[in-house]
């Protein structure tokens, strides 16, 4: 039996770090740099076999963490007081999600604005309310029934996009959320969580209302609330997102 449960981890802790690989790959799908040099550049300095060997004992420290935690509470656990990229130097509060845990439905979004960092709760500000009206006035659900996470757990100064290397230190915990979790569908709020979670290029206006397989999840790109703020015409396009979304879920569309 114990034989048995050892060779379950093993297969899990292999899993991540095929994961990892795949982000890697999925870095050079989105046209981020992987580490390649153009002809003439100087050359970077070599890296210290000793750093090197952190750097590898750190990912198998992550990984280990990732494989060992079997619920949220856990997972949050093995975070810690996370340091492992550069916006951890800037954060007020790591903003690791909210909601049921066995939610069938998931909200991903881009990172924590400045309210959010502020609280240390995803989607608290304007778009949060705006967020909060889609699910309970379209959808008919609460929000404590539904999960609300981000791609990045900490806030990008000046709510600007993750860099990739941030994204590369979070997407590992993402991934084990979504996995424990095991929703019926995933929402992803915006052009860069949709992109991210796809590995995918193709803009969001050219995303959304489509059906996507994400690890065996059923995936809906939708407009962030954000842009909704900006663009309210906009809100139809994402009425009708939402209403397939219901469908799956089997939640009955009220009538106009």
């Amino acid at each position: 039996m114990g034989n048995q449960g050892s060779q379950g981890a093993l297969r899990e802790l292999i899993a991540l770090v095929r994961a990892q690989v795949e982000h890697q790959a999925m870095l050079g799908a989105l046209g981020w740099p992987q580490g390649g040099v153009a002809a003439g550049s100087p050359q970077p300095a070599a890296v210290p076999p000793a750093d090197t060997a952190r750097a590898t004992a750190g990912a198998g420290e992550v990984a280990a963490g990732l494989a060992a935690a079997g619920t949220l509470d856990t997972l949050r656990h093995a975070m810690g007081d996370c340091r492992r990229c550069r916006l951890a130097a800037g954060r007020t509060h790591l903003v690791f999600g909210v909601g049921n845990p066995q939610a069938r439905l998931v909200f991903v979004g881009e990172g924590p604005g400045e309210e959010e960092d502020r609280r240390g709760e995803p989607f608290v500000g304007r778009a949060g309310q705006l967020l909060t009206d889609i699910i309970t006035k379209g959808l008919g659900m609460r929000r404590e029934d539904v999960y609300i996470c981000n791609v990045v757990k900490c806030r990008p100064p000046g709510n600007r996009n993750p860099a990739p290397d941030e994204v590369e230190s979070c997407e590992p915990f993402l991934r084990r959320q979504l996995e424990l979790i095991a929703p019926e569908v995933v929402v992803a709020l915006g052009k860069f969580a949709a992109q991210t979670l796809l590995r995918d290029r193709t803009p969001i206006t050219r995303l959304r209302g489509r059906w996507f397989d994400y690890h065996g999840i059923k995936l809906m790109p939708t407009f962030h609330p954000a842009y909704l703020l900006r663009n309210p015409a906009d809100k139809r396009l994402v009425w009708a997102d939402v209403q397939e979304v219901m469908a799956v879920l089997g939640i009955p569309v009220p009538r106009p």
